[in-house]
């Protein structure tokens, strides 16, 4: 029943991602897009916080989590390995002081495995690291509309991680990600006739950006026992600075445009000569993050916790991406959050045995509009229900947030956002009893 499952559900999310764009934030116009991950559904109903870690749950933003004596199964001989798979649905209100809309995306947010090798660990997956996704138009005084802006795209990560067990409380690890994918915008200028009627020719520029390159992030966790029955824990990770190679192309045309359906239908194309400017070939660079927590608890019972995340932001560059009106600085991440569960050895009661989760985070993305800082504010809930054997769970989680401001011209974005995630738990390379 679990391997159907998780088997409808993967393609349930291939269906989604292909039909729709990871993202439908105006936002992701700039640099490379609109940061994707924040972890599994398991972190976001924790207010993004990854600070736990244990033997029944992927923690994809820590490396360390993959070492150590993993959950014995029943038979006392094998040890679980672990598959997840997660997904969310965001539905978005885009306001603005003199206008508003509405917008969604279904999007594939990560698949991974881990399993434990003695005091090692290893885990491998992919996921979609930042996303683009927009399609804005601007006018003038008189409302008549002049530029017309689109783009499609994003940077995904392939991962291969490893983790090992110092001491009974300590562990160090390690990840190396490949980054890939490609970022295509267009914009449209409108003209006019003396009359106020568009002529039958536009302009149109077309660019393209395709990004690859490595990155690593290096991962701690210590878990001692401050008494008989609580726990404390701290984490810390941190990636440095890695630069990403960006192959561009630009493209101007004439086109003509349905007014019906606003196909565009080019008539000329000509290709720029970025070679010359020194753009075909530029260097992205992706910025240092640090992110450091502690909680405390009860093992499988309790856990309460706060995280904070620095990422450079102000070190992005790409003399690509540059835009008069935009910039960035250092960006933040404050999250708090926990979980509880009522009694996990209870197979009489079901609801006992589920995980209740919860959190809080205030984030300033990095992104600066019109000297007006992009901040972030989410609150999120969610549970974790058993299902199958070897402690598997689907995780169920919703944060409800605003993004952005009217200030300055700016959008804000209010957004609610499902997610839905299976952890399960089999046993691998287990010794045959009988032959």
């Amino acid at each position: 029943m679990i391997k159907k499952l998780c088997l409808v559900f993967i393609a349930f999310l291939a269906l989604n991602v292909h039909a729709q764009e990871g993202t439908t934030s105006p936002y992701s116009f700039y640099g490379i897009g609109s940061l994707k991950f924040k972890g599994t559904a398991e972190n976001r109903s924790m207010g993004g916080l990854s600070i736990y870690t244990d033997s029944i749950h992927v923690n994809l933003r820590n490396p360390a989590s993959y070492g150590g004596n993993a959950l014995k199964t029943f038979d006392g001989e094998g040890r679980a390995m672990t598959f997840s798979v997660g997904g969310a649905h965001t539905s978005t209100s885009l306001e603005t002081t003199t206008a508003s809309d509405n917008a969604n995306a279904t999007t594939f947010d990560y698949l991974a495995l881990s399993f434990p090798m003695g005091k090692f660990g290893m885990g491998f997956g992919i996921m979609p690291y930042t996303s683009v996704g927009y399609k804005l138009e601007s006018t003038n005084a008189e409302d008549i509309l002049t530029h017309r802006y689109r783009g499609e795209g994003g940077v995904n990560k392939a991962y291969l991680g490893f983790g090992y067990q110092i001491t009974n409380d300590l562990s160090i690890g390690v990840d190396a990600s490949y980054n890939f994918g490609n970022i295509q915008n267009s914009t449209v200028a409108f003209v006019y006739d003396d009359e106020g009627n568009p002529l039958q020719y536009q302009s149109r520029e077309s660019n393209r950006s395709d990004l690859s390159g490595l990155n690593y992030n290096f991962g701690l966790t210590y878990k001692p026992m401050i008494s008989e029955k609580l726990q404390l824990t701290s984490a810390f990770t941190y990636a440095p600075k890695a630069n990403i190679t960006s192959r561009n192309e630009r493209i101007f045309a004439t086109i003509v445009t349905n007014p019906n359906t606003g196909q565009e239908f080019p008539v000329n194309e000509i290709t720029a000569d970025l070679e010359s400017d020194g753009l075909k070939k530029t260097t992205l660079t992706l910025p240092t993050k640090t992110t450091f927590g502690m909680g405390i608890g009860q093992p499988r019972k309790w856990f309460v916790g706060a995280e904070y995340t620095m990422l450079k932001t102000s070190e992005f560059s790409n003399d690509i991406f540059n835009l008069e009106n935009a910039s960035f600085e250092d960006a933040a991440t404050v999250a708090l959050g926990g979980f509880f569960i009522p009694q996990y050895t209870s197979f009489n009661n079901y609801w006992k045995r589920v995980v209740y989760r919860a959190g809080v985070r205030f984030e300033n993305t990095g992104l600066k509009i019109n000297n007006e800082s992009i901040n972030e504010f989410g609150i999120s809930f969610g549970v974790g229900l058993p299902v199958g054997r070897y402690f598997s769970n689907a995780n169920f989680g919703f944060e409800l947030g605003k993004r952005g401001t009217v200030n300055q011209n700016l959008v804000q974005e209010n957004f609610i956002s499902f997610q839905l995630s299976l952890s399960l738990n089999d046993s691998w390379f287990v010794k045959r009893k009988y032959n």
